[in-house]
């Protein structure tokens, strides 16, 4: 039976993506590579990969593009960007579509590594986590963490992995803070500036969602996190 870790590698740049491939098959990986986006797109949905390796700028279909469409089969993918740009718009747009990690070209493949064996580690923290059935009551909200629902009367919200992760730490630490460095440490993997504006994203968007009860706010706490209120 083949246990190997299977990764989804998609690059443009044959000799890149070959020496990658070889690279990352020598530490044991079992590797698919495809050379653009929809060709990407396609193994991804006839395969199950534990992680993607994705390049930005491919033929076809982006790299942006490709990770939204990945989302929409398997919300809980995790997925790395390769870029040759470090432009901090570029960073940013590759955090909203829910990347896990972002490396630009030239790179230590040691340090690859040890990403790709990160986010691997924190995915399956993260679905052990999930093994938790607990419904959680925010306000008039009725918050279901295993299945992602955040349900108002008859509406109901379905959240991203990263967003139901973020409020279930905001929901235990109720009586007290969420610190900022605590949930981008546990949930985003490391507490720097690009994860620190991808988290107020996702902040922005549990707001939006808590909106529909006027009781309910997700206060800032300067210079230490985020404290829900329920009035």
């Amino acid at each position: 039976m083949n246990n190997r870790i299977k990764i989804l590698l998609v690059e443009d740049d044959p000799n890149f993506g070959s020496i990658m491939k070889s690279y990352l098959e020598l530490n044991d990986f079992e590797v698919i590579l495809r050379p653009d986006g929809k060709q990407g797109l396609s193994a991804f949905k006839s395969g199950k990969f534990d992680i993607c390796i994705l390049d930005v700028m491919m033929p076809e279909m982006d790299g942006f593009t490709l990770a939204r469409e990945i989302k929409k089969t398997d919300p809980d993918a995790p997925f790395i960007f390769l870029t040759a740009k470090s432009l901090k718009e570029d960073m940013l747009e590759g955090f909203k579509t829910g990347a896990d990690d972002y490396i630009t070209k030239p790179f230590d493949s040691e340090v690859l590594l040890f990403k790709i064996k990160a986010i691997l580690k924190r995915n399956t923290q993260r679905m052990n986590d999930d093994s938790d059935s607990k419904e959680i009551k925010i306000g008039s909200l009725l918050f279901n963490y295993p299945l992602r629902t955040l349900t108002s009367g008859v509406i109901t919200q379905q959240l991203s992995p990263k967003e139901a992760k973020l409020l279930k730490m905001l929901c235990a630490s109720k009586d007290g803070i969420l610190q900022r460095k605590d949930a981008l440490e546990k949930i985003w993997g490391s507490d720097n500036y690009f994860n620190g504006r991808s988290m107020d994203v996702f902040i922005a968007r549990l707001r939006k969602y808590l909106r529909v009860d006027p009781n309910i706010e997700i206060a800032n706490i300067h210079g230490n996190g985020f404290r829900i209120i329920i009035g």
